[in-house]
Order: C-alpha cells, then sequence, then structure tokens
C-alpha cells in the first residue's frame, strides 16, 4: 500500500489538515488496513505536488492522533484500533512541540482562588457584557502586570483592550493597520500565529534576514525604502522560535528605520517575563507607533485565553474597538477574572517565580545534554531553545525524533523566507515532569548524532 494516494478535498484548512483527514478517512473506510505502509514522506510530496514540510506535518499528526505507527528504517504503517488505544493509554509522544508553561504552580492555586473570587464585590459583574475594551479593573490590573512583568514602565491602561489571548490581539493589531492583499515585514523565521493569521486574513509576509540579535536593521530598511510596507511584526525579547534578545541598541536602531520609513510596529512580547533582564520593549521607545501585544497564556496559565494589546495613540483605539464589536461584541470576563485576582494579591508572581525556577532547571538539562547543538541561549529560564541547521537536516532531525517517540514542532512551520534562518525549535514546558523532558531531550540528541553522521557522509 506504500503507492497511496489521498484526495484532498477542497476548503479552507491547511493543507496537512486535509492531509490528515484525507488518512483517517480513508483508514474508516478500510481502504488503508490496519498494517498498511503509508508511502515515503518525500515520496507523497512529489507526488501531490505539496512541499515535504507539509506532509512530514501530517505524518506528525497522524502519529499523535494514534493513527499510524512509524519504525525506523521500515517507514510509517497504519495502526489498528487496539494499537491506537494503547498508544493512548501510554500518554502518547513526548511533547517538545508546543511552548506553554508547565501548569503545577497554576493548578496548585486554582481551587483557594475560586474560593477568594466569591468573596469579590465585583464578581456578578462578570455576568454581563464587558465594554468592547474590557473591564476597568481588568485593564487596569492587566496595565500593572505588563510594567511590573514586561517592563512596560507607565502602561497606560486607558490604551488597553484586553483580548481572548495573545493571538486575538495580534489579529487586531494587524487589523488596524493592514489591508487584504497587503504585506507585512517579518523575521525571516517567525511565530507560527503570524503565519496562520496572515494565511486566513489574506496578507503577505515577507521574511527579512536576522542575525544573532534578531531582525536586522540593514534588512528592514532595504525592504521598506520601497514605500511598499505599513508595518513590520517583530518579536524582540526571545523571539520565536530562535530565542534571541534584542539588544538596547538594536532595539534603537530599528525604532529609528521605522521612523524614518514611517511603519507601525507590532510587537509581540508575551516572553518577556522570561527575561527580565531584556532593555525596554517599542511600546516604551517608539509608543506613538507600536502596537504592544501580551498576555498571561505564556506565564501563568494557557487556559485563561487572557491577552492585552496596548494600542498607539491616534485613531488606533477607535478602529480596534470597531473590530472588536464587529467580531466577537467584548472580551469574555471570567478568564479575565482570574489573572485579575492574582494580579492583584500577589499570586501571578509567585507562579511565574516558581515557573521560571522550573524553566532555569529544564534548560540547564537541555544545554547538558545537546552540548554545542543548542545555539547559546539569551535568557537563564528561557521556555524553548533553538537548534540552527539547514531545511533538509531539520526534516530529518525531525523525523528521526518523532520515530523515537518525541514530537517537534514542524520545522518548516515558522519559516517566512526559506534559506536564511532555518533550524528546529525545541520547547522545554510541556513535558510532564523532567524526567519525560530528559527522556525526550536524549532522544533529540541521538537524532542529532543520527543527521551529522548522515550529513558528514554526503559527498
Amino acid at each position: 500500500m506504500g503507492d497511496w494516494t489521498p484526495t484532498l478535498t477542497p476548503g479552507d484548512a491547511p493543507i496537512y489538515e486535509r492531509l490528515l483527514d484525507a488518512l483517517r478517512a480513508d483508514i474508516e473506510a478500510g481502504a488503508l488496513a490496519a498494517g498498511a505502509r503509508l508511502p515515503p514522506q518525500r515520496d507523497l510530496a512529489h507526488r501531490l505536488g505539496l512541499g515535504l514540510g507539509t506532509v512530514t506535518r501530517a505524518y506528525v499528526e497522524a502519529e499523535k492522533a494514534g493513527l499510524v505507527q512509524a519504525h525506523v528504517g521500515r517507514g510509517s504503517f497504519v495502526r489498528g484500533g487496539a494499537a491506537s488505544k494503547a498508544l493512548r493509554a501510554e500518554g502518547g509522544l513526548i511533547n517538545l512541540a508546543h511552548n506553554i508553561a508547565p501548569n503545577g504552580p497554576a493548578r496548585a492555586r486554582l481551587a483557594d482562588t475560586l474560593t477568594r473570587l466569591r468573596r469579590r464585590s465585583d464578581l456578578l459583574d462578570n455576568l454581563d457584557y464587558a465594554p468592547s475594551a474590557g473591564l476597568e479593573v481588568q485593564r487596569r490590573a492587566g496595565a500593572a502586570w505588563l510594567e511590573r512583568s514586561g517592563g512596560l514602565a507607565g502602561a497606560d491602561w486607558t490604551r488597553l483592550v484586553c483580548t481572548a489571548g495573545a493571538q486575538q490581539a495580534l489579529a487586531l493589531a494587524f487589523g488596524a493597520v493592514v489591508r487584504w492583499g497587503e504585506t507585512v515585514l517579518c523575521e525571516a523565521s517567525t511565530f507560527y500565529g503570524v503565519k496562520a493569521l496572515a494565511e486566513h486574513m489574506g496578507y503577505g509576509l515577507k521574511g527579512l534576514a536576522m542575525d544573532a540579535q534578531g531582525l536586522r536593521p540593514d534588512a528592514l530598511d532595504e525592504a521598506a525604502s520601497t514605500g511598499a510596507f505599513k508595518a513590520v511584526a517583530i518579536q524582540p525579547t526571545l523571539q520565536n522560535p530562535t530565542g534571541r534578545i534584542m539588544s538596547a541598541g538594536r532595539r534603537a536602531q530599528i525604532v529609528a528605520v521605522a521612523r524614518k520609513h514611517d511603519l507601525m510596529i507590532i510587537e509581540d512580547d508575551i516572553y518577556a517575563v522570561y527575561a527580565p533582564d531584556a532593555p525596554p520593549p517599542f511600546a516604551v521607545l517608539a509608543p506613538e507607533r507600536t502596537f504592544h501585544v501580551s498576555g498571561v497564556s505564556k506565564s501563568l496559565a494557557p487556559g485563561l485565553r487572557t491577552g492585552f494589546l496596548i494600542v498607539p495613540p491616534g485613531d488606533a483605539m477607535d478602529r480596534v474597538l470597531r473590530t472588536v464589536r464587529a467580531l466577537n461584541y467584548a472580551p469574555p470576563n471570567f478568564g479575565g477574572l482570574i489573572a485579575t485576582q492574582w494580579i492583584e494579591d500577589g499570586t501571578a508572581d509567585a507562579i511565574v517565580a516558581e515557573i521560571q525556577a522550573e524553566m532555569t532547571a529544564r534548560l540547564a538539562m537541555a544545554r547538558e545534554i545537546l552540548g554545542s547543538s543548542v545555539e547559546t541561549p539569551m535568557s537563564a529560564s528561557a521556555p524553548h531553545v533553538w537548534l540552527p541547521m539547514s531545511e533538509l537536516d531539520a526534516e530529518r532531525l525531525a523525523g528521526r525524533a518523532l520515530r523515537g517517540g518525541v514530537e517537534l514542532t514542524p520545522p518548516s512551520a515558522p519559516v517566512v523566507e526559506p534559506g536564511l534562518t532555518t533550524g528546529v525549535r525545541l520547547c522545554l514546558g510541556a513535558a510532564r515532569d523532567r524526567d519525560e523532558l530528559e527522556r525526550g531531550l536524549r532522544i533529540v540528541a541521538a537524532a542529532v548524532a543520527d543527521v551529522d553522521e548522515r550529513s558528514r557522509a554526503v559527498i
């Protein structure tokens, strides 16, 4: 059955999802029996006219869902029902793909927090619609949190919009600046959520060259000099996927270029809490042109879905709020209520301190096991690390790790401009404990050695 050729249904879903759906449908229909061998990823990509990364991601998701089982040197095979149940019972793959914080500190405090929420005088206010920018108490708490945990000195709560997570904040910022068919400048490899947003909303992305500090100002100046762009999207602190941090001097250079070409800056600063010594954000350096995106999903608990957007002065707030009213009328209240309680009573600081300590230990473990394969982290508590390598080696590494039982972020996921900044991101927070993380890292280390050996053997 290595000649399996799926039929992809039309639709707006990403191609890898439609390929996964086709695989699932053929298994359920009996067209692919238990034990059937799937085509090699490269062969299927060529047959369907797809990128290798797209097929690799579909196979990764199929493995994660228990649909197939990969065997080193033999390929991927359809699982039987019993095998799929066994995989779920075993807990599945070791997750080094999702960039989330360990949730133990938040879990330990939630029950007590719910008791304290019952005593809040404004508890029942949260049953009503909030204003489109959010309840004032939550906006004030968000501004206070950004000031003390994200270096946003003088954060103005009147320019803060509460959102359903930082992804919605990004969408609102993009929508306030960019129109369908226009292109946004960004790093050569960037947060996958930016790519997904651009694809869904009909924006283009132009990836620019990076160095050890992230986006290069000369690359930004050259691109912006054409006059074809309105905005640049940047992650200056613990850039995703590379983990790089812009120095104060680099940030000043970027601001100078943005002012020279009248570019708006969309700043994603979601990881600032993991780099307390990072320079001030762009929202401090250039408040007149910066949309500042942050939230608590990466630092307190992702399920709160509480994000914050600081908008620049002028009519930007009106544009953002019109979009909020058109799409969801107002932000949800109860995730923000928990975040507000934690920010006000100091619980948020305690949770972050515990998570920072845990990530410091996990990062030290990753550096010990992976050695020089890891680009030197820019913060002692960085939640993800970067293994720079060619696109082909990155795909090989992801495949070998998956066959060993470790799920990695598909290497193509963050790439905007192929050939510039490529590699593999490892996320350290999703593993259930340090023992599981150590097992996963050792599997990755073995996979790195295999890839290096194969690369040296190529003449």
